[in-house]
Parts: C-alpha cells; structure tokens; sequence
C-alpha cells in the first residue's frame, strides 16, 4: 500500500496516547509511517508526567495511608512504626514510567514505525521538518497535545518546588507542610489527596462553586463532603489574584470569586492545576494556512481531517474532553480513515475517572445536561452503603446514578463514586455504546459479590424497584 512518492504514508508529530497509536495501527494497516517525538521517551505527557506517574503515587500514597492510619488492624494485621521513605515512593514511580515508555519503543520496532527524534514543523502540507532535516509524507496528523494553562499573576518555577504545576507536584523533594492547590478539577484533586496522604495540609481553591466542573451535580456535591472529611480544606467560589515567593514560602492573595475582600493565605507549595490548553505553538501552522479557534483548537471533521487536504489532527489539539483514551480512540480511527477504511469514535460516549479514594466516573449525560437537552428523564440511584462488597470491603463512600430517557428507557449517564468507579464505568460505557436501556442493564445478571451489582441496583432503581434499599 505504500505510496513512493513521499517518504512516508503517514508522519504523526507527537507520540502521546493519539500519536503512538495512530502510528502503531496505520503500521498494522500495512502504511509505511514515522512519528516526530522532541523527548527523550515516548508517550507523551500521558506516560511521562501524567496519566502514569500519578497513578503509581496514588497507588503508593494508598497503601501507606492504609498502613500509618492503622485500619489493616481489623484485619488482623498489626504493624508498629510506620516510616515513609519518599525516594522510594518516586523510584517507584520512574519505573513505572521508564517500563511503559520503553515498551512503545519496542512496538515501534515491532511494527517498524520510524522515531523522527525532535520537534517537527510544517514547511508546507507533506512536509514536516524534524531536527534541521525534511520528511515528505502523503498524510499528515497533528497530535501534540496539550501543557498547562498558565494562571496570570502566579509563576511557575518546578526547579524551586515552591510554586510547581501538575510536572513539578510529581516530583517534590519532600512533603510540603502545607500544599495550596489552585484548582478542584481532576489533576488537582489527585495530585493533592497523594499529599494529604502522606502527610501535607491540603487547602483546595476553587473559582466555582462547586468540584469537578462538567460532572453530575450530585457528584459534584458528594465528592466535596467526601474529600473534607478526609482533611482537605476546601475554598470554593474563591480566586487568585496574585502570588509572592519569599524564601521557601508563598503568599497567595485570594478574593471571592464575586468580588470583595482580599486576603491572603501561606503555603509551603502551590500547585497551579487550573487547566490545560492545546500544544500548537511551534508547528508552523501559518506555513499550511491553518487557523486555530477561539480556544486555540485545530478543527477537524468526524473524520479527523482538518481543512487542509493531507493534514489530520486528533486528541487534546481539536475540540473534546482532553483525556488519554479519547486520543486513543481517535489514533486507531484518524489511522483507519487514511488506510481507506471506517474509522469512528463515539464522542458521547467517553467516560471520565478521577482516580482519588475512593474514584469518581461517568460517563454520557449529566441530569442538567439531558434537561437541558429537552428530555424528560428518570433517575436511579444506588448508595455504595448497601452493596454487599463495599459494606465488607469497609468501602462505604459513593453510590450510582443512572439517568434514562423517561419515554425510551434508554441510558442517557451513568456517575458513580465508589473505590473502583474507574473499573466500574466501562460496563455502563459498553452498555450505552449499544443503546442500552435501564431494564436491559436491570435485567443483566452481574456477579455477587462485586461492586458492580450496585450499578444493576441502580438502573433497577430507574423503575423503583432496587432490592437492597
């Protein structure tokens, strides 16, 4: 299949979760195919210093909680001084990550996807410079991702461990006294209950009023009593407005989000987790004629193709909710579309996870939102309390939430919170991908006991009729 005319089919910029998929699956396709990565490892920020890292210091952050609380004691396990060794902790974590990043080293030889070491850069639409050399490719996909949004009057120094983003928060020297976390979305939650358990006070600022903006309401609400009475101060409808390093400490000033007041707050660490925005600076767009939107996007049809013929773009760069196993999705179809295929991704069905303890994770509709739609809907709810496995596990935190087309039945959302929400959610991802309704999943026979009975009980919930509440 491959084209002589150019030197690839198909060069991908970025080997993040988008990139090195496109890249393995157009491989798989029989397309001759090269991939521009600038770091020295590949996988982009998801591997490197996002998805993975943070999930090996929740992880260890757990088990020491688990251990230093001492509430193994009901299970007969008795333990006497419990120490907390951070080195280890974060070699942990660089093993974790060194692990994955070779492993897409080795797919990429499997699969003989060539690794353009550097940044690339459009001289025009099919060709891509890489290091001071020119690649010619019939297709082009952009898939750069995303960095940190800066937030105006707080600078950013990871090097210092004073002020630090979401980069810097996974590599601190020691555990701060006291972490401000600028921020109650999913990175700053994450990376702030890891420091709680080991030791930090966490204060959590917030300009809205409530968490995790774009989730269920009644989540929302939830995971806000869940993390104070885990010991996280909580600032909600508050913003900063300016922030002064002076020897190891920083002092924010915040003011309510309406306006009034200022006053100021100290901290050992802030940790500046209030977005992140589309990585397109450097590519010379300008040089292809394409333009971003207002929000600094590429956009792209539902096949991936920008306006530029021979240029695509998938994951964080076009619009959509900028996660991992969304670009995942779209580097498996971008790929299949340009070998001559069907490549397609379901955008209203990709499920979110905040990975604290216990997770939180929907997936679909939230209850304003198909309200908003015009649906008239029903809702089920089932509280983790009465599944058998949670109430054994000591896991009582959370429920499930099903909402349903109330004239169809069909499942419009499901938002649950629960210590294995993450795991959870993908029976109800699967469940709507084929038009489930809420008997269908009521009437599925799910294995006892297991934490997922509780999203059954939910959706029997839908019609009134769980059996445990």
């Amino acid at each position: 299949m491959a084209d002589h005319t150019y030197d690839y089919d198909v060069l991908i910029i970025g080997s993040g979760p988008g990139g090195y998929v496109a890249a393995i699956r157009a491989a798989q396709l029989g397309l001759k195919v090269a991939c521009a990565e600038s770091r020295e490892t590949l996988g982009g920020t998801c591997l490197n210093v996002g998805c993975i890292p943070s999930k090996a210091m929740l992880h260890g952050s757990e088990k020491f909680d688990e251990a230093a609380s001492g509430a193994l004691a009901r299970y007969g396990v008795k333990l006497g001084k419990v120490e907390f060794d951070l080195a280890a902790l974060l070699a942990d974590k660089d093993d974790a990550v060194k692990g994955l990043t070779g492993g897409i080293e080795f797919l990429f030889k499997k699969n003989k996807v060539d690794w353009l070491k550097g940044h690339g850069a459009f001289k025009d639409a099919h060709t891509v410079e890489v290091a001071g050399k020119a690649y010619t490719a019939k297709n082009v996909v952009i898939a750069t991702g995303s960095s940190v949004t800066p937030l105006p009057g707080v600078e950013v120094d990871n090097a210092k461990g004073i002020v630090v983003d979401s980069t810097g928060a996974l590599a601190l020297p020691k555990v701060p006294g006291h972490l401000v976390v600028i921020g109650g979305g999913v990175i700053g939650l994450e990376l702030g209950s890891v420091w709680r358990r080991l030791g930090a006070k966490v204060t959590v600022v917030e300009f809205l009023d409530q968490l995790l903006p774009g989730m269920d309401m009644d989540v929302r609400k939830e995971a806000a009593k869940i993390f104070k009475k885990q010991g996280m101060e909580l600032r909600l409808s508050t913003k900063v407005t300016a922030c002064a390093v002076k020897g190891k400490k920083a002092t924010l000033t915040l003011e309510p989000a309406a306006g009034g007041a200022n006053e100021t707050l100290d901290a050992d660490c802030v940790l500046v987790s209030i977005g992140r925005r589309p990585n397109t600076a450097g590519l010379a767009l300008e040089n292809i004629g394409l333009d971003l939107n207002a929000r600094g996007q590429i956009e792209a049809d539902h096949e991936f193709r920008t306006k530029v013929d021979g240029v695509w773009a998938i994951g964080d760069v076009i619009p959509g909710p900028m996660l991992a196993h969304k670009a995942e999705d779209e580097g498996i179809a971008v790929a299949e579309n340009i070998a001559g295929l069907t490549g397609i991704v379901n955008h209203d069905v990709i499920p979110s996870v905040v990975y604290t303890m216990p997770e939180i994770a929907g997936v679909g509709l939230t209850e304003d939102q198909a309200k908003e739609k015009g649906a008239e809907v029903k809702v089920g709810k089932f509280p983790m309390l009465a599944n058998s496995r949670a109430k054994t596990n000591h896991e009582p935190d959370g429920f499930v939430k099903v909402i349903a087309d109330a004239a169809t039945d069909r499942v419009l959302g499901v938002w649950c919170i629960a210590s294995v929400a993450g795991t959870m959610i993908a029976q109800a991802a699967q469940a709507m991908e084929f038009g489930a309704t809420s008997e269908d999943i009521a009437y599925t026979c799910h294995a006892h006991p297991t934490h997922s009975e509780a999203i059954k009980e939910a959706a029997m919930a839908v019609t009134g009729k769980p059996i445990h509440i």
